[in-house]
């Protein structure tokens, strides 16, 4: 058993989106990103299927040409393969829960490219 809380040390970087994994079971990984107001996440494709869930703040979060404004305590589910993106309206802590078989750098990947 762990106990870990989304909540705790808070460190957003004006420079650049923040991630930390939390949490590694036995099928998932649970991620925290930290966005900074206007921060950009840019389109990409996760190869499983990934949960997105917002914390705090608001986000617009893109999908397949579509924007879906996303508040504290929105949560969206897709499938594998399809391409969307995540900027932030408000300062914003977002959960993301990805599958055990997903690697949890290639999220660092997607910010660093």
């Amino acid at each position: 058993m762990k106990i870990e809380s989304f909540h705790n040390d808070l460190n957003y970087n004006d420079d650049r989106i923040v991630t930390k994994v939390l949490l590694e079971t036995s099928f998932s990984k649970e991620i925290r990103i930290l966005l900074k107001q206007g921060q950009l996440m840019k389109e990409h494709k996760a190869p499983f299927p990934i949960i997105v869930h917002i914390l705090e703040g608001k986000i617009d979060f893109g999908v397949e040409g579509g924007i879906h404004s996303l508040k504290k305590g929105d949560i969206i589910t897709l499938d594998a393969l399809v391409p969307h993106d995540l900027k932030a309206l408000e300062d914003s802590v977002v959960r993301l829960t990805l599958s055990k078989l997903d690697q949890a750098d290639r999220v660092e990947q997607v910010i660093k490219e």
